[in-house]
C-alpha cells in the first residue's frame, strides 16, 4: 500500500505532537538535573532517594537518557513530519521498559502513579506514532 505523504494531518496531530514534545522535554530536564546533581534536584528528594539515585547502575541511567532524548527527538521529527520520529518513539519505549523494569523490580518506585504514567505515555506515543505513519501524516 502506498501512502500519500502530502496528506494534511488534522489539528489533533499537532496538539498530540506538541504535548509529546513537552512531556519528553520535561523528561530531558529531569535527566539533566539528575545527571548534574543540581540543587533543585537535591531539594526534591529525601536523602534516601538521593542515595538510591547515586547508586543506580550506569546502564539504567543510560536507559533514562535514551528514553527521554529519543522521545524528545522523536516528536521533533514528527513535528517535521518525518517517519524517523516513529522509530525514535519505539527506541524511547524500549528504554522506558528497561529503566522502569529495574526501578519496579528493585522496589524503587517512590511514586508508582508516575511510574505507571511514564510507561503508559510511552506506549500511547508509539501507538499514535504508528497511526500517524499509517495515515501518511509522517513520511
Amino acid at each position: 500500500m502506498t501512502v500519500n505523504s502530502t496528506q494534511k494531518p488534522p489539528i489533533w496531530f499537532w496538539i498530540v505532537a506538541i504535548i509529546g514534545l513537552i512531556w519528553n522535554g520535561m523528561g530531558v530536564n529531569a535527566y539533566l538535573q539528575q545527571a548534574y546533581n543540581t540543587e533543585s534536584f537535591r531539594n526534591m528528594y529525601t536523602q534516601e532517594q538521593l542515595d538510591i539515585a547515586a547508586n543506580t547502575p550506569s546502564w539504567v541511567t543510560a536507559a533514562f537518557a535514551i528514553a527521554v532524548f529519543a522521545g524528545f527527538l522523536g516528536f521533533v521529527f514528527i513535528l517535521l513530519r518525518k517517519k524517523i520520529g516513529y522509530s525514535l518513539l519505539l527506541l524511547s519505549l524500549l528504554a522506558v521498559i528497561v529503566q522502569m523494569s529495574y526501578i519496579l523490580m528493585n522496589g524503587y518506585a517512590s511514586n508508582i502513579g508516575m511510574t505507571i504514567m511514564i510507561i503508559a505515555f510511552a506506549i500511547l506515543f508509539v501507538i499514535l506514532g504508528r497511526l500517524f505513519k499509517t495515515k501518511g501524516w509522517i513520511s
